[in-house]
């Protein structure tokens, strides 16, 4: 298979994916994926598609793939951690999900989304300060809310310190 003919072939994967024909994509995806096994970025849409049909532990494998090598933009790079660690944490693998949205927050610290999904999974694993801490954090950094905005200190300062008093 040609680089040409692969990329088509993922571009009309994706396509089909957006428009809906989840089972059509999925069957391109399989076929791509087995053809190019070392392909970051078709391993990533692989686990995608997977997820998207609900089939969250055919997806693990994928995003193992794309996450181990190299290939991926950054944009996609945060995509599928965020899609391993959400799957790892409905596998009810939570600890792996803790780690792998650990790393994420890492390497993308401004993220939201990812930061949000790690309070879920440590939420799941009974760290329920840090998992409010977080979700505090985020909610004072990015909300449009006027009235939380009139008090997004506070909220920043409590999310560190969940029993301080005024």
């Amino acid at each position: 298979m040609s680089a040409q003919s692969g990329n088509d072939s993922l571009s009309g994967a994706v396509r089909l994916r957006e428009e809906g024909r989840h089972e059509e994509a999925r069957t391109l995806l399989l076929d791509l994926s087995a053809r190019s096994p070392q392909d970051a970025e078709v391993a990533y849409q692989t686990a995608w598609i997977h997820d998207v049909l609900g089939l969250e532990a055919d997806a693990v494998p994928y995003y193992e793939r794309a996450l181990a090598g190299d290939g991926l933009s950054d944009e996609d790079r945060r995509g599928a951690l965020l899609g391993l660690g959400s799957t790892y944490r409905v596998l009810g693998r939570y600890e792996q999900a803790v780690e792998t949205l650990r790393l994420g927050v890492a390497r993308y610290p401004g993220d939201g989304a990812l930061r949000a999904f790690l309070a879920m999974a440590l939420y799941n694993t009974g760290a329920h300060r840090e998992a409010t801490g977080t979700l505090l954090e985020v909610l004072a950094e990015t909300s449009g809310d006027p009235s939380v905005r009139r008090y997004r200190r506070a909220i920043a300062h409590y999310a560190g310190d969940l029993d301080g008093t005024v």
